[in-house]
């Protein structure tokens, strides 16, 4: 699934917890990725369709130096990437053992691949922040994957962070950590998250001229019809 250069505009404008409350007022209240923060603080928003990366607990005949070579191996599933994809990666939650290194996050960057999600961690920090990769992650270790890890694939269902991740779903990162916007939702995130964001704009905006906050957050009646009639 590639994304219209129209909606990557529109969602490059919505923050991540813009998306959640739009979402929640749908139903959907597991998106946000827990240990999902970006390595670099100020990384711009940004927004892809999600390639997906499964590990499983190591297992030590699998996870081995060797298995790099190994047809499925994370270094064949990066050239598997097409480019403006984010790459999420579930693993586990694991943060003793990076799962891409400097070198890997280099080949991503030469692939166009727009951003790594995990919610493990990465390694080789400082090599990883020389390649200008934008990663969302829980932090950083000097052990490689196979000390903890063992990949089993990519382009399947995981999850990463707690929450459900299925191939080409939507993915916003920006500095509140990362959420996904299931296929099935995202025409409704672009109509109503621009509005929300004018709307609670409208509102600091209010807040700031020392507007009190019952009957303006959430708006009754007469606030509502005053936001209205801003918008004419």
């Amino acid at each position: 699934m590639s994304l219209s250069a129209e909606a990557l505009a529109t969602l490059s404008h919505v923050s991540t917890a813009t998306i959640t409350t739009v979402l929640l007022k749908k139903g959907l209240r597991n998106v946000w990725m827990r240990g999902t923060k970006p390595l670099r603080p100020g990384t711009k928003r940004l927004v892809g369709p999600a390639f997906t990366l499964r590990f499983v607990p190591a297992r030590e005949d699998l996870a081995t130096p060797e298995s790099w070579s190994s047809p499925i191996s994370t270094r064949t599933a990066i050239e598997a990437m097409p480019e403006g994809c984010i790459a999420v990666v579930d693993a586990m939650g694991i943060t003793d053992a990076g799962i891409f290194g400097d070198i890997l996050c280099a080949r991503m960057v030469k692939r166009g691949v727009t951003a790594l999600i995990t919610d493990g961690v990465v390694r080789d920090v400082e090599g990883v922040l020389g390649t200008g990769l934008p990663v969302w992650c829980d932090g950083y270790a000097a052990p490689p994957s196979v000390a903890g890890l063992t990949f089993v694939g990519w382009g399947e269902p995981i999850g990463c962070g707690g929450v459900a991740v299925f191939p080409n779903d939507i993915v916003v990162a920006d500095q509140d950590g990362a959420v996904l916007i299931p296929q099935a939702f995202l025409d409704h995130v672009l109509a109503e998250g621009p509005e929300q964001e004018r709307m609670e704009a409208w509102i600091v905006n209010e807040v700031n001229n020392g507007a009190q906050l019952p009957g303006l957050y959430p708006m009754n009646a007469e606030t509502k019809a005053r936001y209205a009639a801003s918008k004419k």
